[in-house]
C-alpha cells in the first residue's frame, strides 16, 4: 500500500528521476488494496472493485511499465521522436496509476461522516461549510463529461484548498500545480455495474466511505512540503 505521500509517480520513486538510470529502471507494481473488495458494501460492491482494482488498475501499471520500457531504449538510442511519441501513453497510464493509487486510500469501510482538526477548520475557512465543499465537489463530479476525475486539491502557493477537475486520467499535479487530497473518479467503469447511468446517486455514496483521517495526513503533509 503506498503511503499518504505517495501522491505522484514522482515523489514515489528514487530521486535519480522519474525514469530511474537506465540500468535499473524502476518496475511500477499494482499496490493491494488496503481492505477485501466487500469491504466498501453497500456503497460499492465487490464485483466493481474487483473490476476496477485487477483488471483497470492492472493494466495501467502494465501499459505505464512497457511505456517507461520503451522510454529507456528511446532515451539509449537518442530517439527524440520515439521518446515525443510515448508522452500521451506515459501520462495516461501513469496518471491512472497514480490517481487509483490514492483512490484507494481515501476510502474506507470505517469511513463516512465528515473530517474534524486541522482539515475541517481548513474547508470552512476555504468553503464556508462542509456541506458546501461536499455540494461543489459533488457537483464538479457529476458534471464532468465523459470520464474523469472530481478532486479536492491543495494549492501549495496560496495555501488554501480548491475545488478542480480532470479529463479521462490527467493527474492532478502535473497538470495544475495542486496537490491531491481526494478524488472522486467518475470513468464509468467505477459505478455503472452498481448505478448504472446515475452518477449522482454513485457520487453521493461516495461520501458514504470517505476516509477523511487519510485525507488530513495528506493535507498535513501537502503543507510541510509546501
Amino acid at each position: 500500500m503506498l503511503s499518504a505521500s505517495c501522491i505522484t509517480l514522482a515523489r514515489c520513486v528514487p530521486k535519480s528521476g522519474l525514469m530511474g538510470t537506465m540500468a535499473a529502471r524502476l518496475t511500477h507494481s499494482l499496490p493491494d488494496l488496503p481492505y477485501d473488495y466487500n469491504a466498501l458494501e453497500p456503497y460499492i460492491s465487490a464485483d466493481i472493485m474487483k473490476l476496477h482494482h485487477d483488471k483497470h488498475h492492472k493494466t495501467y501499471v502494465t501499459n505505464l511499465n512497457i511505456a517507461e520500457e520503451k522510454l529507456s531504449e528511446a532515451v539509449a538510442k537518442n530517439d527524440v521522436n520515439t521518446f515525443i511519441s510515448l508522452q500521451p501513453a506515459l501520462k495516461f497510464n501513469g496518471g491512472g496509476h497514480i490517481n487509483h493509487s490514492i483512490f484507494w486510500e481515501v476510502l474506507s469501510p470505517n469511513g463516512g461522516g465528515e473530517p474534524s482538526g486541522d482539515l475541517m477548520d481548513i474547508i470552512k475557512r476555504d468553503f464556508g461549510s462542509f456541506d458546501d465543499m461536499k455540494k461543489e465537489l459533488s457537483g464538479a463530479a457529476v458534471g464532468i463529461q465523459g470520464s474523469g476525475w472530481s478532486w479536492l486539491g491543495f494549492n501549495p502557493v496560496s495555501g488554501r484548498l480548491r475545488v478542480s477537475v480532470c479529463a479521462n486520467q490527467d493527474p492532478l499535479e502535473a497538470t495544475t500545480g495542486l496537490i491531491p487530497l481526494f478524488g472522486i473518479d467518475v470513468w464509468e467503469h467505477a459505478y455503472y455495474l452498481q448505478y448504472k447511468n446515475v452518477r449522482p446517486d454513485y457520487v453521493q455514496a461516495i461520501f458514504n466511505i470517505a476516509n477523511w483521517k487519510n485525507v488530513a495526513d495528506r493535507l498535513a503533509e501537502a503543507k510541510i512540503a509546501s
